[in-house]
């Protein structure tokens, strides 16, 4: 039996949730997702920050848009100050991030395990914030499910096309009909791109590495420390520490997988840094960030393929910026104006 509905969202990541609540509303929405739960790839193993500093114009009115669908969700944001620290060579890196939204200080008080002769200077967000990732998935999730959205797992799309008004789709649940798709299908969102017979962006799936590793003496209100040459992050987890090589390693649409050399490496940047001297880990994880050629975000309606929204190419930026994301996506299906400040909806893939 063919399922019917008004807009067929690819992917159950936070992309492909939040629009699908959001449209779910006033439209018969289905969503389509390919693995056996939602929220399995990124989503489900992103250590999200919440940073009004972070990203180029774009992403940052769409992050301090967003903060008032977090304070309404619940409490799913947590106080994190975010330290940005320099050894010498990298000094003029950190001037060239002062602004409002970051104070000059001194790293050692705000942590005390960092190395006097590798920290050169500092800079704080006293503002940021940790995001609760899986909360806010499931708030978007529940959203769904209350106006009525379907939810399809196992549903991999296989093929479509454009019949007439409607797109007519291939998938593992059974053929569906919907007049708009909306592509979230996250790293694998050129890949159905291509299985509708529209042209790909030439989005990037980049494997970011994370491992929370053993160690004593953790106070766990040190902020998230990162080095402003991106080639490490830690912050306190538990009883231990979350590391991260910052890593940004090519990859194809899979599963990812923790790769030991570069846990391994974020275990050695970080004791470089520190007197932490960590060397046993509890447990390591990756995730695939995805990017489009220009990094910034794409998200609306595809030229190219009437009826086909996109909204992929989140990198770092997907969570914090998901809610608003997804309003002016939604906006847009409707056939709604977008603000100016919140160009980025507008479709800038190709």
């Amino acid at each position: 039996m063919r399922i019917e509905a008004d807009v067929a969202v690819i992917g159950a990541g936070i992309a492909g949730v939040s629009v699908a609540a959001e449209l779910a509303g006033d439209h018969a929405v289905v969503l389509l997702e390919q693995e056996s739960q939602p929220a399995y790839h990124t989503t489900g193993r992103s250590a999200a920050m919440f940073l009004e500093s972070y990203g180029g114009p774009p992403v940052r009115a769409l992050t301090v848009a967003s903060r008032a669908v977090f304070d309404a969700a619940g409490p799913l944001l947590t106080p994190r100050p975010l330290l940005w620290v320099a050894p010498p060579a990298q000094f003029d890196r950190l001037e060239a991030l002062a602004g409002s939204a970051l104070i000059p200080v001194d790293a050692a008080e705000h942590c005390p395990v960092l190395r006097p002769g590798w920290c050169a200077a500092a800079l704080l967000e006293p503002g940021a914030l940790e995001i609760d990732v899986l909360g806010l998935h499931q708030h978007y999730l529940g959203s769904c499910r209350r106006s009525g959205a379907e939810i399809f797992l196992n549903a991999a799309v296989r093929g479509g096309r454009r019949d007439g008004d409607r797109w007519l789709l291939d998938t593992a649940a059974g053929p569906v009909s919907a007049a708009v798709v909306v592509n979230a299908a996250g790293a694998w969102a050129d890949r159905v791109a291509a299985a509708l017979g529209a042209p790909p962006l030439g989005l990037r799936p980049l494997r970011r590495t994370a491992a929370v590793a053993r160690a004593t003496g953790v106070d766990r209100s040190w902020p998230i420390v990162a080095d402003v040459g991106e080639t490490f992050y830690f912050r306190p987890e538990g009883a231990g520490v979350l590391v991260s090589p910052a890593d940004e390693t090519p990859s194809e649409p899979c599963d990812a997988r923790a790769d030991d050399l570069d846990v391994a490496l974020a275990l050695d940047r970080v004791n470089r840094a520190t007197t932490l001297g960590l060397r046993s880990v509890q447990t390591a994880w990756a995730g695939l960030r995805t990017f489009a050629p220009d990094r910034i975000p794409v998200a609306g309606p595809d030229p190219a393929a009437p009826g086909l929204w996109w909204i992929a190419g989140q990198g770092g930026y997907g969570i914090q910026i998901a809610p608003e994301l997804a309003r002016v996506t939604a906006a847009s299906v409707r056939g709604e104006a977008v603000p100016e400040a919140l160009s980025v909806a507008r479709f800038t893939g190709r």
